[in-house]
């Protein structure tokens, strides 16, 4: 055969997520933990590491870490699953409650990979758009999860890209108004400090994501893990890949989760870090800040694109860019680095907003000129 037989035609017009793997001196545009792993932890790793068994498969349920984190969590391990990072977890879900003649309700902009999943998983979407506050509209929610047909609901809490915190309320009034799984991703918990853990028992299809990803400077292993009800975790392990997380990631993540009051500090500082971060682009002319509860800020700026450029070409500090994304038009995200990065990325902003603005001035003064009337500027 000269040729090759063609994917799955609901691909055809699937844009892949963009990862890009750009490289800068100051990153921040992962949301990434600003710091590696603590000294002591990265010691006690090492002491150990030749002890560690390179040629065994890892234990496929995690079963160590799955009971740390039910006993903190006042559960039980059947009411864990580990998986490698978040991302594995959102499309075991969909691989579960999804899939042709079902449903997500996707409420965007958020996570890129609930839409993303559910595409690959020939799930249909049904998108209730946020409102320009990035709310959720609650009320268009309440009235779509009404007509029964919904399987699956994904809410980001608080929602990425825009930082923002759906109130406790919002969140029981969709679970009492639907028996679809209702997945709340808490990827970022530990810097809002808010939970719907407390409202498991009494809202069976609740399920709730979280990640080491952030808080604990694990991005790089890729260690996530779902709380639920026992009969959604079971089904959850029919269809999630075997070893999917590796017998490393587990023994770091157990060792972490453990000692886990050793980053108690760290997300202080980067809490108040996001204040300083919002502050100082608030008292940037010209630019529009949105609260967050998250480590990372989205802040609104005309040509967008084009400081995002100058941030990384001009002074090395790398960014993420949502200008051209629906809902997000001329929008930046800026994730809480250490204080010297955070100060670097304000400078740079002030930098070249000064700069743009000059170069306005100058560009006015010059069409003046060009029209003779210099004269009526004072110069």
């Amino acid at each position: 055969m000269n040729h090759v037989r063609p994917p799955r035609p609901e691909l055809e017009f699937l844009v892949p997520y963009d990862a890009k793997d750009i490289k800068a001196e100051v990153m921040l545009a992962a949301n990434e933990h600003p710091s590696n792993l603590p000294g002591e932890i990265v010691e006690r790793l090492a002491g150990r590491l030749r002890e560690f068994r390179f040629n065994r498969y890892p234990d496929p349920m995690a079963s160590r870490l799955r009971e740390l984190i039910a006993e903190a969590n006042g559960l039980e391990p059947h009411n864990v699953l580990v998986g490698n990072g978040g991302d594995e977890l959102i499309f075991d879900l969909l691989l579960a409650w999804g899939g042709p003649g079902r449903k997500l309700l996707d409420c965007p902009p958020t996570f890129a990979m609930y839409g993303i999943d559910a595409q690959v998983t020939g799930t249909e979407l049904v998108r209730i758009p946020r409102t320009p506050d990035f709310e959720l509209d609650s009320e268009a929610i309440l009235a779509r999860l009404g007509q029964g047909d919904v399987d699956v609901v994904m809410i980001s809490q608080p929602n990425n890209p825009t930082g923002t915190l759906t109130p406790e309320t919002v969140l029981i009034d969709i679970l009492n108004a639907t028996d679809a799984l209702v997945l709340v991703d808490e990827a970022y918990f530990e810097f809002s400090r808010h939970t719907m853990r407390p409202h498991m028992e009494r809202h069976p299809n609740l399920v709730i994501l979280r990640t080491f990803s952030k808080a604990f400077s694990l991005a790089g292993l890729r260690v996530g893990y779902v709380l639920g009800n026992e009969e959604v975790v079971r089904e959850l392990t029919k269809v999630r890949q075997p070893y999917s997380v590796d017998s490393f990631a587990q023994w770091v993540a157990a060792t972490v989760f453990r000692e886990r009051v050793v980053f108690q500090q760290a997300i202080r500082d980067i809490m108040r870090g996001r204040d300083t971060l919002m502050h100082g682009l608030s008292a940037i002319e010209g630019v529009e800040v949105f609260p967050s509860e998250a480590n990372f800020v989205l802040f609104r700026v005309e040509h967008a694109a084009a400081l995002w450029r100058d941030l990384l070409h001009n002074h090395s500090v790398l960014v993420r860019d949502f200008s051209r994304s629906p809902g997000l038009e001329e929008c930046l995200r800026v994730t809480v680095g250490s204080d010297e990065e955070n100060e670097r990325f304000l400078a740079a902003v002030e930098d070249v907003i000064s700069q743009r603005r000059a170069a306005e001035i100058l560009g006015g003064t010059e069409a003046h000129v060009r029209h003779g009337t210099v004269g009526e500027l004072g110069y």
